[in-house]
């Protein structure tokens, strides 16, 4: 096996671990929420925490993965958010829980730019999207495992073990990343001079050298129309991560078990449908790769509304099986648009202010469809009706992005 494609597996794993931290209290807090007699909308603020935590940080966290390396600023990441899981089952009330939650989504925040900078610096241009779509595949694969894990130890133990066991894998992996992903190639060990060759040249700054701000990585073309279609989309894909437990819970009658079950289903679709979203944007799209986004925010779209309008439990359980697909394929196809466009130098902190926007919207996701589900009194119609036309929005603007790919210049090259 080539070192680079060792270090794509490290870094899979790693992000089915947070998939796993981060999706475990959108599973539990039916639960929580019956122990602290919690109403919808302090729900939805519990579940936003980690991600106003998690947005605070992603452009930071792009400027310390470009300053200090991959390395040490990802494994920090793993063990501060392994630790903020565990205190998770600690915390008494909602006061203490809302404050936990989002010093785990500081940590976990740190590390999508870090990975993104990894793709870039170990991967030649050609192969980039492809990665990117492996690594993104672990995303909804953790966060179909999520409930299944959840939902046994649940009901054994009770949701506080969920967060003292999940400590566990967090910090062993935090032990592998450290031991064998090296910042750039060239520092690697056991990396024959044949892939060095076929990665290509760097194009990182050196000890001495500048490094790349968040004001030249804005001046990047498309980066704002990037930032704004990640931030649309986002609205809908974590409202229907964070809500969708309580969905079947409470209006659909699905019990712990089932609900478990159910909720994995989407997320093991959205799994295959990363890996063919990054494919397919390479073989059929790598011109035209806006279409390649739409293609996936429509059907998306239309599953959601066959979701909610299922008349039977196996039409819901189909319809939002195919959703899932949908919405997890839109990241990969979407993805490969920044990283075959931005220079691996500005990729750290550029993927961090992209993501950022996405973090945003995710966490005030939650909090607008909790207000929502309170106000209409328990009732989930306009909460599937801002998912439908956020994604809407998200694909008109997608629409305005340039038909083919930005020239490089001649500095910008890198193999």
């Amino acid at each position: 096996m080539k070192a680079r494609h060792k270090v794509l597996s490290i870094l899979f794993v790693t992000w089915i671990i947070s998939g796993i931290d981060r999706m475990a209290i959108s599973v539990a807090i039916p639960y929580i929420a019956a122990d602290y007699q919690l109403t919808p909308m302090q729900s939805g603020i519990l579940m936003s925490a980690f991600f106003a935590g998690y947005s605070l940080s992603q452009i930071p966290g792009g400027m310390l993965a470009d300053r200090f390396g991959v390395r040490k600023v990802a494994t920090l990441a793993m063990l501060w958010w392994s630790a903020f899981t565990a205190i998770t089952g600690v915390a008494a009330n909602f006061m203490q829980m809302l404050v936990v939650r989002f010093l785990f989504g500081l940590g976990e925040g740190v590390y999508p730019a870090c990975a993104f900078k990894t793709i870039a610096t170990w991967f030649p241009r050609q192969e980039r999207a492809t990665a990117n779509a492996i690594m993104l595949a672990s995303n909804p694969l953790g966060v179909a495992i999520s409930p299944l894990i959840v939902v046994a130890i649940m009901s054994v133990w009770g949701w506080k073990a969920v967060f003292f066991l999940l400590f566990i894998p967090g910090v062993l992996f935090a032990a592998v990343f450290w031991k064998l992903v090296a910042d750039r190639p060239s520092e690697a060990r056991n990396i024959t001079a044949a892939e060095l060759t076929e990665i290509g040249q760097e194009e990182l700054p050196g000890p001495g050298e500048r490094k790349a701000g968040i004001l030249e990585a804005v001046k990047e073309p498309n980066i704002i129309r990037y930032f704004l279609i990640l931030f649309s989309f986002n609205i809908t894909f974590w409202g229907f991560t964070t809500w969708m437990p309580t969905y079947l819970v409470q209006s659909r009658g699905f019990s712990m078990m089932q609900m478990g079950i159910v909720v994995s289903l989407p997320f093991f679709a959205g799994t295959v449908g990363s890996v063919l979203g990054g494919w397919i944007s390479d073989r059929y799209f790598s011109n035209r790769r806006r279409l390649a986004i739409v293609a996936t925010q429509i059907p998306s779209a239309f599953f959601l509304y066959m979701t909610f309008t299922a008349s039977s439990p196996q039409m819901l359980i189909i319809s939002q099986t195919l959703a899932g697909f949908f919405l997890a394929s839109f990241f990969t196809a979407f993805w490969a648009l920044p990283m075959n466009t931005v220079p691996k130098k500005l990729m750290g902190v550029t993927s961090g202010f992209i993501n950022m926007a996405g973090q945003i919207a995710a966490f005030i996701s939650p909090l607008m469809l909790g207000f929502l589900v309170e106000a209409m009194g328990g009732d989930f119609n306009m909460t599937f009706l801002l998912l439908i036309v956020s994604l809407l929005i998200s694909a008109m603007i997608a629409l305005t992005l340039p038909g083919g790919p930005r020239p490089r210049s001649a500095s910008q090259a890198d193999g």
